[in-house]
C-alpha cells in the first residue's frame, strides 16, 4: 500500500540505550544487545550470487554451510536491527536437500533469500503483513514468486519486517514498524529510519543477513528503503512479476521485485521471478516482453552513447544533501559517456504529487483487494476490512500503541463508484504515462530519467511519525513503470540512492545503465551500525 500517506511530520531523536531500545519494541535482552553489540565482519560479507556459486563449485562452500552462516548471523545481528520477523524452521533441511540434489543448472542454487512478510509460503512460516490479526495465517501453497525462487534453487531463509499493512495502516509514516515485528532500524545509524515499507528486506540485505531479498512496491516501497540502506532495489513494470499469493495493496500499482547489494544480483533474481502467472492476469501483458536472463544486458560500458534526462522540477530541491549527491552522480554519467539532457522535466510532475484521482484509485482498490484477500485466506482471522479495524481496536494496546489506523479507516469510509474509479485510473495513467514519463522520453529521445531517490533517512519517531521530504517514486508508481535505485553517496554517513526510471518493459535498459553507473562509482559499503549518540 505504501504511500497513501499525506501527513509529513518533524522527528524526535531516540537514543540506542537499553531504555530507548525498549521504546522501539525490543525485549530487554534485545535492548541489551542493542546497547553493547557491534556486528563483526565475516569472510562471506558482501559476496554475491556469482562469487558464492563459484565457491560452491570449487568445493569451498555448500548450501547447508551457507544457510547456517546466515542463520547464525541473523541470530547475532538481528536483535540490533529487527529486520527479520520470522526464520524458516526448515531452512537447513531445504539446504541439505539442495546439496543432495546437486546444482542442476539452477541460477540461485543454495542462495538464502528473505521475503517481505506479504509473500505467502506454503510451509511452517506465517504470512501476516506485520499484523497480529493474521499471526495464525499459514497458506497451503507458495506465492508465485516464492515457488519460482525455490525452483531456481534458493533457500527461503525467512520473512522480513515491514511497515504494517505495507504502510497503509496510518496516514503518518512509521517506517519499518509493525505490531508483530516491532521497529526495524537502519544499520548505518541505528536511530535512523529504514524507510518504508520493504524496510526489513532492505536492512537485512544491507547488513548481510542474506544473499538478497524480495520486496514489494506500490509507491516507493522498494526504491526508498533501497536508498536509505545503500542497496539496489528494482521496482518492475506492473505485470512483469506475478503477484499471486502476495497480500495486495493497490493492484494497478503493486510490483514485486528484488533487493540486492549489486545490480548483477538484482538482475539474476529478476530473471527467476518473471513470467506468466495464472493467479495474476496482469502478467498476460508481459508475454514476449520478459527475459529469463537479465544479466546479458549488463555492460560496464553501458552508459556510453546513452541519452539520460534529469527531471529537476519536483524531484530536486527538497534535500540539498540529496541534490549534492545526485549532481556528483550526474557528473559520473557524463564521464562514463552518457549524453545528459538537463533539465528534462516531466511535464505533469507537479500534478502527480498531489493528484485527487490517485486517492480515488487507492481507496477503491485497497478496499476491494483487501476485502477479497481476507475473505479467501485460510485460518481464523478478520474476514474483511471492517473486521480488521475492529480487531485493531480490540487490541489497541499492541496494534495502536504508536500507529493510528486512520489510513485503514479512511479507505473503509470512502465509497467510490466503479465509474468514478475507472475515470480516476484513466487520469492517473494519462498524466503519468502519455503526458508524463513517455512525453519527456519522447521529446528528448531519452533512454531513461535519473533523479535522487529520496533524501538521507530521517530519525525514527514512533510518537509523531517519521518525516519525509520528497522522493522520485510517484511517476513510475502511478504509471506502473519500472524504476531502479542504486547507491549514489552518503551525507554524514547516511545513504542516498540514485533512481533510473523508464517506460514500460524497459528493465533491460535500466539495468544496463544502473550497472554501468554502479561500476563507475562503486559507492556501496557495508553499514557501520553507529549508535544514536555518535555524530549527526
Amino acid at each position: 500500500m505504501d504511500r497513501i500517506n499525506t501527513s509529513r511530520r518533524t522527528v524526535l531523536t531516540l537514543g540506542t540505550t537499553a531504555a530507548a531500545a525498549s521504546c522501539f519494541g525490543a525485549t530487554p535482552a534485545e535492548a541489551h544487545a542493542t546497547a553493547h553489540a557491534t556486528p563483526e565482519p565475516t569472510a562471506l560479507d558482501e559476496l554475491g550470487v556469482t562469487e558464492l556459486r563459484r565457491r560452491m563449485a570449487d568445493g569451498q562452500l555448500d548450501a547447508e554451510r551457507l544457510t547456517r552462516h546466515y542463520l547464525e548471523r541473523v541470530e547475532r545481528v538481528d536483535p540490533l536491527l529487527r529486520a527479520v520477523i520470522e526464520v524458516n524452521p526448515d531452512a537447513l533441511r531445504e539446504a541439505r536437500r539442495l546439496d543432495a540434489e546437486g546444482e542442476r543448472g539452477r541460477p540461485l542454487h543454495g542462495m538464502p533469500v528473505l521475503l517481505k512478510d506479504l509473500v505467502e509460503t506454503g510451509d511452517r512460516m506465517h504470512t501476516t503483513a506485520g499484523s497480529l490479526a493474521l499471526r495464525g495465517l499459514r497458506p497451503s501453497a507458495d506465492a508465485t514468486v516464492a515457488a519460482r525462487l525455490r525452483a531456481a534453487g534458493a533457500v527461503i531463509l525467512g520473512k522480513t519486517n515491514l511497515s504494517e499493512w505495507a504502510g497503509g495502516m496510518s496516514l503518518t509514516h512509521h517506517a519499518g514498524w509493525s505490531a508483530r515485528g516491532g521497529q526495524t532500524r537502519n544499520p548505518y545509524k541505528l536511530d535512523r529510519s529504514p524507510n518504508e515499507s520493504s524496510s526489513g528486506t532492505a536492512v537485512a540485505v544491507a547488513a548481510n543477513l542474506c544473499v538478497a531479498g524480495i520486496g514489494t512496491e506500490t509507491n516507493g516501497s522498494i526504491i526508498d528503503p533501497a536508498s536509505a540502506n545503500c542497496v539496489v532495489g528494482v521496482k518492475p513494470t506492473v505485470g512483469l512479476v506475478g503477484r499471486g499469493g502476495v497480500i495486495p495493496g493497490v493492484p494497478s500499482q503493486d510490483s514485486v521485485g528484488p533487493i540486492a547489494r549489486t545490480v548483477r544480483d538484482a538482475a539474476i533474481l529478476l530473471g527467476t521471478l518473471v513470467g506468466i502467472d495464472d493467479r495474476d492476469p496482469a502478467t498476460g501483458a508481459s508475454r514476449g516482453r520478459f527475459h529469463r536472463d537479465y544479466t546479458r544486458f549488463l555492460d560496464a560500458d553501458g552508459l556510453r552513447g546513452a541519452r539520460i534526462g534529469v527531471p529537476r522540477a519536483v524531484y530536486f530541491g527538497y534535500s540539498h544533501h540529496a541534490d549534492e549527491i545526485a549532481e556528483r552522480a550526474i557528473a559520473t554519467l557524463r564521464e562514463a559517456g552518457a549524453t545528459v539532457v538537463d533539465p528534462a522535466d516531466i511535464p505533469t510532475a507537479g500534478q502527480l504529487e498531489d493528484l485527487p484521482s490517485s486517492m480515488v484509485v487507492q481507496a477503491y482498490e485497497i478496499k476491494s483487494a483487501l476485502n477479497a484477500y481476507l475473505a479467501g485466506a485460510p485460518g481464523d482471522h478478520p474476514r474483511s476490512l471492517a473486521e480488521l479495524i475492529a480487531f485493531n481496536r480490540a487490541h489497541a494496546d499492541r496494534e495502536l500503541r504508536y500507529v493510528r489506523q486512520d489510513g485503514l479507516e479512511a479507505v473503509h469510509q470512502l465509497d467510490y463508484t466503479e465509474r468514478e474509479y475507472r475515470q480516476a485510473l484513466a487520469t492517473n495513467h494519462r498524466l503519468s504515462r502519455t503526458e508524463g514519463i513517455d512525453a519527456v522520453l519522447r521529446r528528448y529521445r531519452l533512454d531513461a530519467l535519473v533523479m535522487p531517490t529520496t533524501g538521507p533517512p530521517a530519525k525514527i519517531d514512533l510518537i509523531r511519525g517519521d518525516s519525509y521530504g520528497g522522493g522520485a517514486s510517484t511517476p513510475a508508481a502511478l504509471a506502473g513503470y519500472p524504476a531502479i535505485s542504486v547507491p549514489a553517496g552518503f551525507a554524514f554517513g547516511l545513504p542516498v540512492g540514485l533512481t533510473f526510471m523508464g517506460t514500460a518493459w524497459s528493465e533491460p535498459t535500466l539495468l544496463r545503465l544502473a550497472h554501468a553507473y554502479e561500476q563507475a562509482d562503486r559507492v556501496r559499503r557495508p553499514p557501520a551500525y553507529r549508535p544514536a549518540d555518535v555524530g549527526f
